[in-house]
């Protein structure tokens, strides 16, 4: 630890150099993993916010489930065999508030459940969002396939469907705007359902989630720049390591006539790294903290201290990595010909 410490201190600047790197590598990363998550929210945290369970939609749809149909006998006998289930529908449309002005929002309408928010015919429940566009508890809200109006009865935190605001209606008012009184999909929580209905295809929560196109494309899309990024880091580390470790042949060589173990030089490589990687991750982490409170209002980012220490670990395992790669040429010194090579 001294050893490596004192040229850490001696060759200060290179090691900075280093460590600047990595701060400005592992922040990007924690941004680009706050957005990636923060976008993950706002496109489906209608279906991110339930509970373990599994999903079931009409098999002929190919996956898409907006085209699903439950059929009323098949629902009735999924919720006798499980009355903690619940069946829902989720179809994106537009309101127009008091100032008739159009909204797009997700409407959605469920059976009776405490997995969903229930509101009598002629009320709506919409996400905390819309209340930056002027709509206010108690507004009459209407939409052109709907006869009626809607009289808003509360907010909720965060629940979004395809980067839109949700909007709870009743299942009456459901069948008046879209002429159907079957449901798209079933959902029974629970993490030991595995029975399989006839006619009908079962997801876990996150296999469903990944068969919404936009959700798979956008994740698929931002957790490959993330996870390109940690591998450049390592190849950081490999090439800086392996460029010191070439200029100290000879000294390495010393070390080794006067009896220094070869494990002893990989730990004083590790501890260099060790001590640069972590001094960058907790000033990123410090800055990436600090960018999520002064980011934009309205930018989809979130980023939790779980989700940032998980990654700050993936970047001490790969700097690991990438150090020992560059390392094993100091297994094969030999010491007189690194004391000989050192002297011309």
């Amino acid at each position: 630890m001294n050893m490596a410490w004192k040229e850490i201190v001696k060759n200060k600047v290179r090691f900075l150099i280093l460590g600047s790197i990595i701060f400005l590598v592992s922040l990007l990363t924690f941004i680009i993993s706050g957005l990636a998550n923060g976008l993950s929210q706002d496109n489906a945290s209608l279906i991110k916010d339930l509970p373990n369970g599994t999903f079931y939609m009409a098999e002929e749809v190919n996956n898409s489930f907006p085209l699903s149909r439950i059929d009323k006998p098949l629902l009735k006998e999924i919720t006798e065999e499980h009355p903690e289930a619940v069946a829902f529908s989720i179809q994106m449309g537009f309101i127009h508030d008091e100032s008739d002005q159009q909204q797009s929002i997700a409407f959605v309408a469920a059976t009776d459940s405490s997995l969903f928010k229930q509101v009598n015919p002629g009320e709506i429940i919409l996400d905390r969002s819309l209340t930056e566009k002027e709509i206010k508890i108690g507004d009459k809200l209407t939409n052109s396939q709907f006869a009626g109006t809607w009289g808003v009865k509360r907010f909720v935190d965060q629940k979004k469907y395809s980067h839109a605001p949700v909007a709870y209606i009743s299942l009456e008012d459901y069948e008046a705007i879209y002429q159907t009184n079957t449901m798209q999909l079933v959902f029974i929580p629970g993490d030991d359902i595995s029975q399989e209905y006839a006619g009908l295809h079962s997801f876990s929560k996150n296999d469903f989630l990944k068969s919404l196109p936009s959700y798979s494309a956008e994740q698929t899309s931002l957790n490959m720049i993330v996870w390109f990024l940690i591998v450049i880091s390592g190849m950081l580390f490999a090439i800086f390591f392996y460029m010191m470790n070439v200029q100290k042949i000879d000294m390495y060589g010393i070390l080794k006539a006067i009896g220094v173990k070869t494990s002893t030089l990989f730990q004083m490589m590790w501890t260099q790294m060790l001590v640069i990687t972590c001094i960058a991750l907790a000033i990123s982490v410090m800055c990436s903290q600090l960018f999520a409170v002064l980011a934009p209002e309205g930018m989809p980012f979130h980023l939790t201290l779980s989700s940032v220490g998980k990654l700050a670990i993936i970047f001490v395992v790969i700097g690991l990595i990438g150090a020992t790669l560059s390392g094993l040429q100091i297994k094969r010194i030999e010491p007189l010909q690194a004391i000989q090579q050192g002297g011309k």
